[in-house]
This record gives structure tokens, sequence and C-alpha cells, in this order.
């Protein structure tokens, strides 16, 4: 490829990693005052799993790159660029992407995080792919990794019966777009609203004075604002990519909360049976969740090389988008 030439970002590989200690809804009724009836009527919400005290964010991470590598038939020094959305970083800094980069043995790259909290795949996706089409790398690791366990009130039972950990990451590869057969990254649409930090938040900070508080969210104010934006993000990334919503073969949607889910598809008329849904047995693992569902998907057959896969999702900020890929 010469440096002019125009290239499509091709998914080629893609990777999931889930903790061990799975934790069911039985298991928290005795942890909160809760029942697993109610968190299955409220959220769908069956299991989740919980990293073990010595797992980190990059080490799930490292270990679902490690798999979309595999995936891929790539070797570590094959990766240009790593883009790791995560809103649990492993410390303030370095980032939680050049901690992956060690584990996983790769030589000298890009590497960085991004923080967009659950449509931080999104927008990692969005960034790999634009830096490809700019010439910065042929081959990217973007990355989702989450411990949300670490930052949750375990007393609260409107919030830590939602969330869970895991990683999923996937391998990008630039090829000319005269070669790539219609495949690859199509479009974007990537939102934000800082207006509504408030709904949905974790205070503290090292530049606030505070140390890493726990997560506080006002659930019917999120949903609300969820269903109306996510669809928005939807339909403008279909708009861009000149491909009307029902020639969508799939869609993968963060996995917030099955009312969410089913809300979007009521709104935009969406079969139910073109949506991945993950959310009864992954719970909520932020920027996790688009790519461990996707991943769900294609090992069970559903998503097939050819298809038109939507992702989108959206999270604290407010942030929200979605992107188009025929994989």
């Amino acid at each position: 490829m010469t440096d002019t030439q125009a290239v499509r970002s091709m998914l080629v590989g893609i990777g999931a990693y889930l903790p061990a200690n799975v934790v069911s809804n039985t298991r928290l009724e005795a942890m909160v005052d809760t029942t697993d009836a109610w968190i299955r009527e409220r959220t769908g919400i069956t299991q989740r799993a919980i990293a073990a005290p010595l797992e980190t964010t990059a080490s799930l991470g490292a270990e679902a790159g490690r798999r979309a590598l595999a995936d891929a038939g790539m070797a570590p020094e094959d990766v240009e660029l790593i883009v790791c959305a995560t809103a649990t970083p492993d410390q303030t800094f370095p980032a939680t992407a050049a901690l992956i980069q060690a584990r996983l043995g790769i030589p000298v790259c890009i590497a960085f995080d991004v923080q967009a909290v659950c449509t931080g795949f999104v927008y990692a996706m969005a960034v790999a792919d634009s830096m490809m089409k700019a010439g910065q790398a042929r081959t990217a690791l973007v990355i989702g990794a989450e411990t949300f366990s670490r930052i949750l009130d375990w007393s609260d039972r409107t919030t830590c019966v939602l969330f869970g950990d895991g990683a999923g990451a996937a391998v990008l590869r630039a090829v000319p777009e005269s070669e790539a057969g219609g495949r690859g990254v199509l479009a974007h649409a990537l939102r934000a609203d800082g207006r509504q930090a408030g709904i949905l938040h974790v205070r503290g900070g090292p530049s606030s004075g505070g140390g890493t508080g726990k997560l506080a969210m006002q659930g019917q104010a999120v949903f609300k604002q969820a269903v109306t934006n996510i669809s928005e993000a939807i339909e403008a990334a279909c708009a861009r990519a000149g491909i009307a919503v029902a020639d969508v073969d799939w869609f993968v949607p963060h996995q917030a909360n099955r009312r969410i889910l089913d809300g979007v598809a009521r709104r935009l008329a969406i079969p139910e049976d073109k949506v991945v849904v993950t959310v009864d047995r992954h719970g909520n693992t932020s920027a996790a969740s688009v790519p461990l569902a996707f991943a769900a998907a294609r090992a069970d057959g559903r998503i097939k090389p050819g298809d038109l896969v939507l992702l989108e999702a959206m999270g604290g900020g407010l942030t929200w988008g979605a992107t188009l890929v025929r994989v």
C-alpha cells in the first residue's frame, strides 16, 4: 500500500475473556437485599463474572487480546496500534494499553486508552479506524476491558446486581479499499453530552482530591436517554454508509439492561431475532460488553463472513455511538 492509497479497516480477529468466578443471582441474594426474581424481571440478568483478587483490567484485556490475535492468525510483532477502552484502569498511569502491550510481548508501537465508559469500545473502533486510514498503522488491536466490580457499592441493590467483569478484543487490518470487496468498517456516529454527567458517574479522582468513589446511577433517567440516543446513533451510522437500518443483519448492542435492548428494537422496528443478547449471562460489562457479545455471536455461528453488523452503546458522560461493519 502506498501512503496515498485509500484503505479499509478489516475486522480479521475477535477474542473474549471472562473471569472464572461466576456469581449467580442466587449468590447475590446472600449478599444484598434482593431476589433472583427481582433482578430477572427488571434487568434480564441471571449471572455475571467477577474478577479474582489478582486479576486486573490489564490481565483480562491481555487474555482477550491474545485470543483475538490467535483468531486472526497474527503474532504480537504484527501489532502497530493498541487502543484500550476502559473506565477501570489498573493505574492512573501508565495507560492500560501499555500494560497490555508488555503482557503480550508486543514490540514498540502506539498504545493508549480511550475513556468513554460503556461506549468505549465503539469510540476505540472509530479512533483505530481513523488512524489506520491516516496511515498511522496497518494492524490494530482494539480492546474493551473492565473490572467494574471494583467500583460498585455492594450495599446498593439497584446497581451492584447489574455489572460484571470481562474483556473483548478485535484485530483490525488495513487493506486497500479496492481489495476489500465491500467488507470492513463502513461508518461511525459518535456523540457526547456532558450536561448529563450526573445521572451516571463515579465521583473522585486525582484532580478532585479524592480517591476513587463508587458508581452511582439514576436508572430511569439513563433508560430514557438510552433509547432515544442509541436509536439516533444507529440511524446516523447507517445513513453515513448509505444503508437502511432494515438491511443490517445483526445488531450487537451494549448489554446494559434487557429493557433498553427491547426499547431500542421497538423504536426502530428491529426484529428480536436480529439482536444479539448476552446480558443474561454477562451482565453489564461496560466497554467490554460489545466485543464480548460480538464474540459470542461469532462463536455460535450467527455472525458469518459478509454479514452487516451494527455495534452500538451508551455510557456515562453521557456518551453514545454506533459503528457499522461488514465482517
